[in-house]
């Protein structure tokens, strides 16, 4: 089984001075690895259609509308799901989240906790930097979150940091963030065109906290 991870926004609270309203992770679940295999593929074979170079990233803040929904399109008929965790800072008041790098592991934490049921001995790959001792953390975080060790249940193997670059499926967990994204601004005309061509593929979308 293997999941991929991304985010959308920034874990800043200083929404006066920029900072993004929402911060988003969302987790794609495969649970077959040739179906992973084959939209990975898919997703190589859209650049060529598209005259993109083979080292193009699709990025959905970055890419233009129509690659976008080329893209969604394009990976909708394979068999993987989604989770994301949408979190509106303006309703946080914890010491702990002027952290950044406390609150984006307690973001992964609260998405992975929605997924538990679904995961089950899971490589998962997330898209970042960082430092080493920060890759470190998280990787030690979330397995310690999720796995239970009273009953043995292992739900995630292990948990790797890549970069999207060169990876199609950290790639697709981006353009899938950046539709839930989207829909969150209802100021923005097609709010809801991208999330509603993979909507299909969705488990749940948690808002949290709610008020």
């Amino acid at each position: 089984m293997l999941a991929f991870v991304d985010e959308s926004g920034d874990p800043g609270l200083k929404l006066e001075q920029g900072s993004s309203r929402y911060f988003i992770v969302t987790i794609v679940i495969f649970e077959d690895r040739d179906e992973a295999n084959a939209a990975d593929e898919r997703i190589a074979l859209l650049k060529r259609e598209l005259r993109l170079k083979v080292d193009f990233e699709f990025h959905f803040k970055e890419n233009k509308a129509s690659i976008r929904e080329a893209f969604l399109k394009a990976v909708s008929p394979y068999d993987f799901f989604y989770f994301s965790i949408v979190i509106n800072k303006e309703e946080l008041y914890g010491d702990g989240f002027k952290f950044k790098g406390s609150f984006y592991k307690y973001a992964c934490s609260l998405v992975f906790e929605n997924a538990k049921q679904y995961l089950d001995q899971t490589t998962v790959l997330i898209d970042g930097s960082g430092s080493r001792e920060f890759r470190n953390q998280l990787q030690k975080y979330i397995k310690r979150r999720i796995n239970e060790k009273e009953s043995g249940s292992k739900y995630i193997k292990r948990v790797k940091i890549q970069s999207s670059k060169g990876n199609n499926l950290l790639q697709l967990a981006d353009m899938i963030c950046g539709s839930v994204a989207r829909s969150f601004n209802k100021k923005r005309k097609d709010c809801w065109k991208y999330r509603n061509l993979i909507k299909h593929r969705e488990i749940y979308v948690q808002f949290w906290p709610k008020t």
